[in-house]
Formats: structure tokens, C-alpha cells, sequence
């Protein structure tokens, strides 16, 4: 095992600026763990993009290292189940968040948190996937049990988004009717190419809502946008109709009365993908490596530790499409 190792860092300033730069590092630095893993490819987050401006509600204490996927070869384990040479998955817990995350060469973590790479996927397309596949995995898996995919029709906010970019893809996968909800204008190409039904901007959207009850357009609806976009959502269920809430990009409150509820037994399920159990994880990544593998080649990049910068900025700014995976090893 090196003894040293590059990692993406940021850094607190006095005058209470952040700075990132690449330090080298030595992996004694890394936290308490049962398992030691070489990283060889993250992926890049709404999440990561916060940690790395200095967001507080997300890390707590600089200089530290984000990251919140990661996939790598064990180097070292305390647990039976992962042996010297496995490849392994990490996402979420608290990896990238207080726990130096996958923008490094190396991560130390609890074995708990690790899944075995499954054999349908590369590590590349893993982390082409990363916690943005896994939440929209979840997210359709849940969808699935309440309501079926099949033939449904569905809507995904945000859709061009990472979480909303992999839900419409598996969606249509499955065998749904798929409106793509997308503020941005040149992502009609990229969707169509997928298969979704529909296509529509924001305006679009949100002409169809009105209070208490509107219109029900949809049996089951992924979204990632929270505030108005999930208030008006919840007014356009058909009867049983459910949705998936996983981001709050829009804004964390929405509003909503009881009618969707008791005139239409509409259900709003919540998904949270960081502190799932590792046995659901692990059935979400089995799925996406077989019956639900989907083809990413096309719509991801693979970039540098020292192209990071300007990879954040681009989501931070919401001009992300696609995947950003880095590549470490």
C-alpha cells in the first residue's frame, strides 16, 4: 500500500473563504475504518458541490476532502466478507460528508458501508450511476411495489438532473409513458433520445396545477425539485397515484392540503439514499447491473482531479447534463 496519495481538498481560509487544491496526503490521515480502499473512480454531486464551497449543513469542519461515491480495490480489511483485491462500492453514510470522501486516492471507512462491485457493471459505470442511480433506483424500486411501471404514465421533474436524468432512462426501461419536466432548453435531443413521451419546460408544467385538485395526469411521478414544482405535482395524480420525493433543488417547503390524500388515496413517498440499508443497496446495484442496466457511454465525461474546479462550478450553476465521473487511480 502507497504511503502517500493525491486528494481534491478544501480549504478554510482566515478570512473564512474557501480554497480548493490538490495536497498529498498520507493515508495515516484517513479516519478509523475496517476497510482500506485505492480509490478509481467518484462521481460529482449536487452534494459534493455544496461540501466543497464551505456549506456547513453538509461538513462541518475543513480542511476536508469530498466525495460521496466512490469504487476502488480493498487494500486492507478487518471483515471476512471483503477480502484484499475486491472490488467494492461506497456511497453515502457519511462518506465525502465528515468522512474524507472518493476525491481522494484513498478512503478508510466501516465495512458496513461497502457493497461488492456487482459483476454486470465496470467500475466506470458505476460510478457513471453513483448516488444519483442508486436514489433513482430506489425511487423507481418504490414506485414499483405501490404502483407498477408498466404502462403507466410518469412524470420526472428536473429531469436532466442527475437523479431525474437516470429516472427518466429506467422509467422507460420499464415500460412507462414518460414526461421529461426540464428548464433547460437544449436537453430535447438528449431526452428524445431516450424515448420519453413529452417533453416540457417548466411554464409547461406548472400550467397544469391548480388548487385543491387539478386535472390527474399521472399515475406515479419522480421528483427532484421539491417547493412549488412538488405543491402543483401533488394536485395532478390520478386516482392511488404516488410520488417518489427525493431533492429539494426548488426549495425544501411545499405546500399541500388533504384532498390529493382522501379524494384520490394519492401517496407521497420520501427517499433517502445516504442512510438506506446496505441490504436495499445492494439489491438496488444487482438490479442496475442486470434487469435494469441502462446505457450511460454516450452522456458521461471523465475528468481529472485538476478539472474538478470547473465541474463544480457547472453544477453549482445547473449546467450539468450527463454524468462527471472523475477518475483517480
Amino acid at each position: 500500500m502507497n504511503t502517500f496519495f493525491k486528494a481534491f481538498t478544501i480549504q478554510e481560509n482566515k478570512d473564512g473563504a474557501f480554497t480548493s487544491s490538490i495536497k498529498r496526503k498520507d493515508i495515516s490521515s484517513l479516519p478509523d475504518g475496517d476497510l482500506t480502499i485505492r480509490v478509481k473512480y467518484s462521481s460529482l454531486n449536487y452534494k459534493d458541490a455544496l461540501s466543497s464551497t464551505g456549506n456547513k449543513g453538509i461538513t462541518k469542519s475543513y480542511p476536508h476532502t469530498p466525495g460521496i461515491d466512490a469504487v476502488g480495490v480493498v487494500e486492507s480489511s478487518e471483515n471476512n466478507n471483503f477480502k484484499i483485491g475486491d472490488k467494492v462500492i461506497v456511497t453515502g453514510y457519511d462518506l465525502g460528508m465528515n468522512t474524507s470522501g472518493g476525491f481522494g486516492q484513498y478512503i478508510r471507512v466501516p465495512s458496513q458501508w461497502a457493497v461488492a462491485l456487482p459483476k454486470g457493471l465496470t467500475s466506470k459505470e458505476s460510478m457513471a450511476l453513483g448516488t444519483a442511480g442508486l436514489t433513482a433506483g430506489l425511487c423507481v424500486r418504490a414506485l414499483d411495489k405501490k404502483n407498477g411501471i408498466h404502462g403507466k404514465d410518469a412524470v420526472v421533474t428536473g429531469a436532466t438532473g442527475g437523479v431525474g436524468y437516470l429516472a427518466v432512462q429506467l422509467l422507460v426501461k420499464l415500460g412507462a409513458n414518460v414526461t421529461a419536466v426540464t428548464g433547460k432548453h437544449d436537453a430535447k435531443e438528449m431526452l428524445e433520445s431516450f424515448g420519453v413521451a413529452e417533453i416540457i419546460n417548466r411554464e409547461q408544467f406548472k400550467a397544469n396545477f391548480r388548487q385543491p385538485l387539478s386535472r390527474g395526469k399521472w399515475d406515479i411521478g419522480i421528483d427532484v425539485v421539491g417547493g412549488e414544482f412538488l405543491s402543483g405535482l401533488l394536485t395532478c395524480l390520478k386516482p392511488q397515484g404516488s410520488i417518489a420525493s427525493c431533492g429539494h433543488v426548488g426549495g425544501p417547503n411545499f405546500e399541500t392540503n388533504v384532498f390529493p390524500f382522501i379524494l384520490r388515496g394519492n401517496s407521497l413517498i420520501g427517499i433517502g439514499s445516504a442512510d438506506e440499508s446496505i441490504s436495499e443497496k445492494e439489491i438496488i446495484w444487482n438490479l442496475l447491473s442486470k434487469d435494469w442496466k441502462i446505457d450511460l457511454e454516450n452522456h458521461t465525461r471523465v475528468v481529472s482531479l485538476e478539472e474538478l474546479d470547473m465541474e463544480i462550478s457547472k453544477i453549482l450553476k445547473g449546467n450539468q447534463k450527463g454524468r462527471t465521473v472523475i477518475f483517480l487511480d
